[in-house]
């Protein structure tokens, strides 16, 4: 519940998913202002003092009797469905982001503490290699090796603490106001892929990406309707009355423009090109986001596995190994360098296991993006 609420709350105040908000609404309103009517009525007055004076009053109005206010009605709606897919995918960016961070951040905690753990075994190797040279026990070359592993722990204390430093700067470019303290830790287990996975083509449908790409032969196909509406000429309609040396006028007319020196039809070839083209980037778009689901899922089963072999057997094995190596180097049954060489081993094994869980991480959060399950994922804590 603490990561949930965490994540919701950074996302809903991210400058870049409000800036998408601020799209969505605005997609919104360019739709509302398309279905408006779309000529407003003319009012005219002529007057003329001659022999005879004429005093006349007007009005024409100008009709949409090609349906043009019904295509850019649709070519809106349609513009404002992409840009909902691109808000959907903006806070789903967002989200991933922040839990890629989070995760980097413990990451980092957790490697900044062993290369902690590491110094303080080092220093305490160099200080008995120390004790025992002054007793003879031990040469001046494994004194030496002593003390270069002992430096080389510090450096790669400093390492890891540049690292977890840029670590933090990957949560707080979303969340700048937080304090180290609040940021909720991930869970280390995490579940198995669902059984939907199995079916990767709808999940793929349902994609922000693939709506949005979608979305956007549906707007094509509005463009080219409207292209071939606006071949159509609306007539004018005009109504005049009036008094002319005091006789009554009423008058009627009605124009109408002939599309004869231009037809409009290189607008509507050029309408066909673009529907076209938005086709064949959307079916790109399908199979790219096919590609990219299928290698999730597949990353993500083999770093969940490799994590469950470490987690049931190399993490208390690794413990033990410590132990049991620091005791046969002071009893004299492991040579010095043997002693650093498997010392080093055990401590880059812990190393790696660290960035095991953080691959695990990253493949489950790129699953969830790819599978489009990232608000499901949040809503649930973990599928059933």
């Amino acid at each position: 519940l603490p990561l949930i609420q965490f994540v919701q709350s950074v996302v809903e105040s991210n400058p870049r998913v409000q800036a998408a908000r601020a799209a969505l609404d605005a997609g919104g309103a360019f739709r509302d202002a398309a279905s408006r009517p779309l000529y407003n009525p003319e009012l005219s007055f002529d007057a003329e003092n001659t022999d005879i004076e004429t005093r006349t009053l007007g009005i024409s109005q100008t009709l949409d009797w090609g349906g043009k206010r019904k295509a850019r009605t649709a070519v809106a709606e349609s513009d404002r469905l992409v840009v909902e897919a691109e808000y959907l995918a903006a806070r789903w960016d967002v989200t991933v982001e922040l839990l890629g961070g989070l995760a980097q951040h413990q990451t980092g905690a957790e490697r900044d503490a062993l290369a902690q753990s590491r110094q303080l075994l080092m220093d305490e190797f160099a200080a008995l290699a120390q004790r025992r040279f002054d007793a003879g026990d031990l040469a001046q070359v494994e004194l030496d090796l002593a003390r270069l592993a002992s430096t080389d722990a510090r450096i790669r204390k400093a390492t890891a603490g540049a690292g977890l430093a840029e670590a933090r700067q990957a949560v707080r470019n979303l969340t700048p106001r937080s304090a180290v303290g609040q940021w909720p830790t991930l869970p280390d287990a995490l579940p198995a892929l669902p059984k939907s996975a199995a079916d990767p083509q709808s999940l793929v449908v349902a994609l922000p990406e693939v709506l949005a790409a979608q979305r956007q032969v549906e707007t094509a196909d509005a463009v080219v309707e409207l292209r071939r509406r606006e071949r159509r000429p609306d007539p004018t309609l005009s109504i005049a009355g009036g008094d002319e040396d005091g006789e009554t006028l009423i008058g009627l007319n009605v124009t109408i423009p002939l599309y004869v020196r231009n037809r409009f039809s290189h607008e509507v070839t050029a309408a066909l090109a673009e529907r076209s083209r938005a086709e064949r980037l959307a079916d790109d778009v399908m199979q790219r986001a096919h590609a990219r689901l299928v290698s999730a899922a597949e990353r993500y089963e083999l770093s969940r596995g490799a994590w469950g072999d470490w987690a049931s057997t190399g993490q208390a094995s690794l413990m033990r190994q410590t132990d049991q190596l620091k005791r046969l180097w002071q009893a004299g049954e492991l040579s010095t360098t043997d002693y650093l060489v498997q010392l080093t081993a055990t401590l880059d094994v812990q190393e790696s296991a660290l960035d095991l869980r953080e691959a695990l991480w990253n493949a489950w959060f790129e699953w969830l993006w790819a599978s489009g399950q990232v608000d499901a994922w949040l809503g649930k804590g973990a599928y059933q």
